[in-house]
């Protein structure tokens, strides 16, 4: 393929995935600089030391290599910001869903190898192999159509097989992998592709201790001993993620994948590893209003007030990745203090009971959730509100939010106290 015609493949196919492409309006809102690229009403600050110390806390537990895994725009944190830091102390792989992520990290000049595990066309694969992308291939049919780009643009493909070991999501059955990795072989010889990896999902991602893991781990086995039996030399075998990297050595192999554990969120309920949340949501107060007890609020007067207070309107809801479901029960951190939600999340703001006495005005910042040292919500707490995970939450905030990037670890005081800088 022609270099022109890879490149306007690449952006095609960026463009297609609603990935960000630099230069263009897609380009997500983000401030690298310390001054915003325009007005926003909510804010979300990155902390990538924060990234870098929970790279290497994960880099130290793990046995072989790490891959961070920045699909979903790097759940929400900004994929290549967060791609670099992590390079930088201790990954030496990347890892995204779709090939149009991939691309976005090449075209900021990330070199280091990548795996993407999601695609379906033609085009998407021959941007693939043109930009050096590594493909995870979990049937004959994709492995064909691999083979046959590869053999169209004169680029062999890397691939890396995935056996499903009890998922029962994506990759071959047992069944099939004796055909996979026989065809596999077959192109192999032929030189159109190089099996580099052979890999699989563990079924209880939170809880890799679970007696299902030693059943995967039998079968994972048995497929690289398939693999190896057939003539293939895979480089990589990859089985754990966050997890399992933290809390079971059984699973690490040649290289870890580390998805939520490298923004800081702990995997395993209730172990405490020493990771450190990387994003801070917060916004301002639009405006207050004294009401009297027994007022409505919000749609269907869902919560009526149970005595005289003040409300404080927020310009954030569920557009921006506040849960509707998380009301009634969410909290956000206004003037010192947790103040609950009251009403109903709307589209793009929600309101706060914040009492008769407190001493809160408009401009005020709100902290809807950080990493919790000095009381805000969490995001796991938020994930809790709404009956969902902390993935969901991280990654559903929206485009209007406003990333900032800094160095140093976020310690906003004027917000925990209610202040306008």
């Amino acid at each position: 393929m022609h270099p022109d015609a890879s490149a306007a493949a690449a952006r095609r196919c960026q463009e297609a995935r609603g990935i960000p492409v630099p230069g263009t309006v897609s380009q997500r809102l983000s401030d690298t600089t310390g001054q915003p690229a325009r007005p926003a009403l909510a804010r979300a600050v990155v902390d990538l030391a924060a990234i870098a110390h929970n790279t290497r806390l994960l880099a130290q537990h793990a046995r072989g290599e790490l891959m961070a895994v920045v699909k979903a725009d790097g759940f929400g944190h900004g994929a290549v910001q967060v791609a670099r830091h992590a390079l930088a102390h201790g990954a030496s792989w990347l890892g995204v869903a779709c090939v149009a992520e991939a691309l976005a990290l090449r075209t900021a000049g990330i070199t280091q190898p990548v795996l993407a595990w999601l695609y379906l066309t033609r085009e998407e694969i021959e941007a693939a192999l043109a930009a050096a992308v590594d493909l995870s291939v979990a049937c004959v049919g994709q492995l064909r159509q691999v083979a046959a780009a590869a053999e169209a643009t004169g680029i062999p493909a890397r691939i890396h097989l995935k056996i499903d070991t009890g998922l029962r999501r994506g990759g071959a059955e047992a069944a099939d992998w004796p055909q996979l990795i026989c065809v596999a072989r077959g192109f192999e010889q032929r030189g159109l592709l190089d099996v580099h990896g052979v890999w699989s999902h563990l079924i209880h991602a939170d809880r890799p201790t679970h007696p299902d893991t030693a059943g995967q781990i039998r079968a994972f086995d048995t497929a690289v001993a398939q693999a190896e039996d057939a003539g293939l030399r895979p480089a990589l075998r990859h089985l754990a993620n966050s997890a399992a990297a933290l809390d079971a050595p059984v699973t690490h192999y040649d290289l870890a994948r580390a998805g939520l554990g490298l923004y800081g969120i702990e995997p395993v309920t209730g172990a405490g590893f020493g990771l450190r949340p990387a994003l801070t949501l917060h916004t301002r107060v639009l405006m207050t209003r004294g009401v009297a007890a027994g007022k409505g609020v919000c749609y269907g007067h869902d919560y009526t007030t149970p005595a005289a207070t003040t409300l404080a309107l927020v310009p954030v809801g569920f557009a921006d990745g506040l849960p509707r479901a998380a009301s009634p029960g969410a909290r956000m951190w206004l003037a010192g203090e947790r103040r609950p939600v009251v009403g109903r999340i709307a589209m793009d703001q929600c309101v706060l009971d914040a009492g008769a006495a407190a001493a809160v005005g408009t401009g005020d910042e709100v902290i809807v959730f950080g990493p919790g040292h000095h009381g805000e919500p969490t995001v796991k707490d938020w994930a809790r509100w709404a009956g969902t995970s902390p993935h969901e939450i991280l990654t559903g905030i929206g485009p209007r939010v406003l990333r900032h990037y800094q160095e140093a670890p976020h310690t906003p005081h004027h917000l925990l106290e209610g202040r306008t800088p």
